[in-house]
């Protein structure tokens, strides 16, 4: 199956732009027509790039009827790179560059490489030290807008090749590369698509050399797991800021890394909208396409030195109500982004300031919780090794979460009108197995029976995204005597959901699915019991 923009649409779009009188350019036109031209479940000319396939994206036409919009929403489903992506949760951001040396959070391009030095510089013990915290992937800064390579690219001075560390032999995104294969973890990469230091930006030419720099960055290190982009734009030499070919950079990432993710300015995973590492309660990762139009992306993304995150954190992206004005739908999930000191480049004086466990842990409920992947960032210092304070954080918070997810209360429990072993796909612990429901039912009740009464403050919920995200409202309740009271309710589900509330003690539980998009697809179901605090040292 192919979905094709013919060439009288694009000549009418075409006409329209110029009788407009717009400011049209070689960009304007890539953006209006590049993202359509290449949608499709497999293209024959190999010099295109699969930006979607036929499952993860969907035309809506003029005369389809809510229904018919609502089912096409409810069958929107990841490709594979992004289900491996949600499955990861946890993510570590390493900002580590020539800024861990000026003390400085954006450099401007003219540092001198002789000041980056790192000379305990350990890439085995970041990865070690996050995988023992339960992170999956680490994403590392190969190149931050001062234009710094952490790499000896060939096509720039301004790199680790002219610096001391390692008598300019060195090569930290080979050594973090190889840490992670070791270890068993996700790589990924950032190049910033400002370059503070290069002659070119600004000019057309500066798109070949972010293409050189990205072909380096894909071909030497082995498999790239995410490619992460943000949107930074400034003034170039010569005063004009850069129009970015992002579709050129996108092609050339699914030709050499096509299991790869491509974030943040990219078609793949978004941003949630804040650096604060909370997502949205309602969180729906089946939106309108116009959501993942580049310059709407870039727009709300890092584009000067005073940028602070601006509020996108609008409750309603994907409902029935924005879903219906929408031309096309894709499967456009949210990452969630934080650091877990003030700034994202280590400084010495925010060793105190560095978030708890307790305060990881509220971030965790409140990204991965809220159908998000968390992006955490740890920054290691001048040494280049990760801080202590910041270690002793990530274990605190490991220990928490490990404490509260150890034993499913519900583990054993009969679903009404069941027995055990059909019950038991709800807490199988597996994201692909799947409650059965009646293809017509768009509201479910699913009781459940403890063999007896436990204490819980807890709930954990899944769907199976192979199916498509369709929960819309759900309410967890619980049995009080001969009384049916709530504990606790919701919106939308997605990958996972966790909601706190106030302690239950109980033996029979219910999950009403209020209202779903099609039947509902719950995978799992798990009450739990907070563990308590760590007493501070």
């Amino acid at each position: 199956m192919k979905i094709k923009l013919s060439l009288k649409l694009i000549i009418i779009q075409f006409n329209q732009i110029m009788k407009k009188r717009y400011y049209f350019n070689r960009l304007n036109w890539i953006l209006l027509i590049g993202l359509q031209l290449v949608v499709c479940a497999g293209l024959p000319n190999s010099s295109s790039a699969q930006i979607f396939t036929n499952k993860n994206y969907v035309e809506i036409n003029p005369g389809d009827t809510e229904k018919n919009i609502v089912k096409k929403a409810a069958n929107v489903v990841p490709a594979a790179r992004q289900l491996r992506w949600q499955q990861l949760e946890l993510t570590a951001f390493i900002h580590f560059g020539i800024n861990t040396f000026t003390n400085k959070e954006w450099g401007d391009g003219s540092e001198d490489p002789k000041i980056f030095n790192p000379k305990d510089l350990d890439a085995r013990q970041w990865v070690k030290v996050c995988k023992e915290a339960g992170f999956k992937q680490i994403i590392l800064t190969a190149k931050h807008h001062d234009g710094f390579c952490l790499w000896p690219s060939k096509y720039t001075e301004h790199s680790v090749k002219n610096s001391p560390w390692k008598e300019g032999k060195g090569d930290i995104v080979k050594e973090t590369a190889d840490a992670c294969k070791e270890f068993g973890i996700g790589f990924g990469i950032y190049l910033s698509p400002w370059d503070r230091n290069s002659k070119y930006f600004g000019s057309m030419e500066y798109n070949n050399y972010i293409i050189n720099q990205l072909t380096e960055l894909l071909t030497q290190y082995g498999q790239i797991d995410e490619v992460w982009f943000d949107g930074a734009n400034g003034e170039g030499p010569s005063g004009k800021k850069q129009v970015y070919e992002y579709n050129r950079w996108y092609e050339l990432i699914r030709k050499l890394q096509p299991k790869a993710t491509i974030a943040v300015s990219g078609p793949d995973v978004r941003w949630v909208g804040t650096e604060s590492g909370y997502g949205r309660e309602t969180e729906w990762s089946v939106v309108p396409g116009d959501e993942l139009k580049t310059e709407k992306i870039a727009e709300n993304s890092q584009q000067k030195v005073e940028f602070a995150p601006r509020d996108m954190m609008a409750n309603d992206l994907g409902s029935r109500s924005k879903i219906a004005k929408a031309k096309s739908l894709v499967w456009y999930p949210a990452e969630i982004d934080v650091s877990i000191r003030p700034g994202w480049f280590y400084h010495t004086n925010e060793d105190k300031d560095v978030k708890s466990p307790e305060k990881l842990m509220d971030i965790y409920y409140s990204s991965v919780g809220r159908n998000g992947v968390l992006l955490l960032n740890i920054p290691p210092d001048t040494r280049g090794l990760i801080s202590d304070s910041d270690i002793k954080s990530l274990q605190g918070f490991k220990k928490q979460k490990d404490n509260t997810f150890a034993v499913n209360l519900l583990a054993g429990a009969v679903v009404k009108g069941s027995n055990a072993k059909k019950s038991g796909v709800l807490f199988d612990g597996k994201d692909n197995t799947v409650w059965a429901t009646k293809p017509g039912d768009s509201t479910v009740v699913i009781d459940l029976k403890l063999s007896k009464s436990k204490k819980f403050d807890l709930l954990l919920l899944q769907e199976n995204l192979r199916i498509g995200q369709r929960v819309e409202n759900f309410v967890l309740e619980y049995k009080a005597g001969d009384e049916w009271k709530e504990a606790a309710k919701g919106t939308t589900i997605g990958y996972k959901r966790l909601l706190r509330f106030a302690p239950v003690t109980a033996s029979e539980i219910r999950l009403r699915i209020v209202s779903s998009r099609l039947n509902p697809a719950i995978a799992e179901i798990g009450l739990y019991k907070q563990a308590p605090k760590e007493a501070s040292n």
